[in-house]
């Protein structure tokens, strides 16, 4: 069944035949979108939505070819549930195709299957977890500690002040709702009220001179117990970029990136060998009609769509190929499925299904870097 290189090409020939493309969408490109490279570990479903990586209101209308010597394809995507035999590098190419078998756009990637002893010897794994509301929420960070604990794995230790009710044991990140790169970097709350809703920036401070500023290595002394972590886990951008003009998406990322540049370079400063994992921003609800129960007419799931889309390639682009620098890519966007992992009333928000397959793309992530 899974000979090399084998084709996996599942067209729905009734259902093309029965919609065709509209004419704008023809003459446009999808602008199909993959990461250089995905991961995944034996026992952990690891997926490619369609829906995630092309540029359309309209997936169901087109046949995607899908080239890989592992994996099975289904409807709405290609999976697969790795066994030990996979472990190492399998090229996978996507083709997407219309209903008159034109070729709209070809993408290529590498499923890195890392084996599930990967770090077994290593001393204490140490994380931090920086994010937004997906992150206050903890389920992933809860995810990721329930598949370190399983055998085969290092001790490991979630650095953080932020421990919500919903927290496993030992699991603690800074994530809190709304927050976006800007506030990491200079959110300074001179009456804070001992909650996460009225608080500085855990990694600013009060300096000498009175003046709050940006003092990482002061947060690890002091929060920390001057413990430094092994990896930083950075999962932002929706705040940053939802409310972007559809004109000028681009303007926004780049304000974005100006404040995760400071960011970055402080997490560096203060731990040098810490290694930092730059989530692919993840796609929202497939329904409207949970982007109107959140947002009225204020904001669209298409026009989300847009600019999520282009915030993941302007992300791939910048911060690919910076694996000297200790930067790396963790492909969330691509294992979140946006119709079963959503609730029916909520845009941006996962259900706990949903969570959890950002934890399995964050852990199955972790793994290929304990295994170097």
């Amino acid at each position: 069944m899974n000979s090399p290189r084998l084709l996996i090409h599942l067209c729905l020939l009734l259902l093309l035949s029965s919609i065709p493309a509209g004419a704008a969408e023809k003459t446009k490109s999808l602008q199909l979108t993959l990461p250089p490279t995905f991961y995944a570990v034996p026992g952990v479903e690891m997926n490619i939505y369609y829906d995630n990586i092309v540029l359309t209101e309209t997936p169901e209308k087109y046949c995607f070819e899908v080239y890989c010597n592992i994996g099975t394809v289904e409807h709405d995507r290609w999976t697969i549930t790795p066994t030990p035999c996979d472990v190492g590098q399998h090229p996978l190419s996507v083709k997407v195709i219309d209903a008159d078998g034109t070729v709209l756009g070809t993408a290529k990637t590498i499923l890195h299957v890392s084996a599930a002893y990967s770090g077994f010897h290593r001393d204490t794994y140490r994380l931090l977890i920086i994010g937004d509301s997906l992150t206050h929420n903890t389920i992933y960070s809860n995810k990721i500690a329930e598949l370190l604990s399983k055998p085969c794995n290092p001790k490991w230790q979630m650095l953080g002040t932020h421990k919500p009710k919903s927290a496993a044991a030992g699991v603690a990140h800074e994530g809190y709702g709304g927050w976006t790169w800007q506030r990491f970097v200079s959110k300074y709350e001179p009456n804070p009220d001992g909650t996460h809703r009225k608080r500085s920036s855990p990694f600013v401070y009060l300096g000498k001179d009175g003046k709050p500023g940006l003092d990482v290595k002061r947060y690890f002394k002091e929060e920390c117990n001057d413990h430094t972590p092994d990896v930083v886990i950075i999962k932002l951008g929706i705040n940053d970029c939802f409310s972007a003009k559809q004109d000028a998406i681009d303007e926004k990322i780049d304000g974005m990136f100006t404040q995760a540049d400071i960011l970055i370079k402080a997490l560096q400063a203060a731990a040098p060998e810490a290694e930092i994992g730059i989530c692919l921003t993840t796609p929202g609800n497939s329904r409207q009609e949970a982007f109107f129960a959140n947002y009225k007419d204020r904001y669209s799931r298409w026009g989300w769509k847009k600019i999520q889309h282009r915030l993941v390639q302007r992300q791939i682009e910048k911060f690919a190929g910076r694996e000297k620098q200790n930067l790396f890519i963790i492909p969330t966007e691509l294992n979140l499925d946006i119709v079963d992992g959503y609730p029916v009333n909520n845009g941006v928000h996962p259900n706990t299904a949903g969570y959890e397959q950002i934890g399995d793309s964050i852990y199955s992530w972790l793994k290929y870097r304990l295994e170097e």
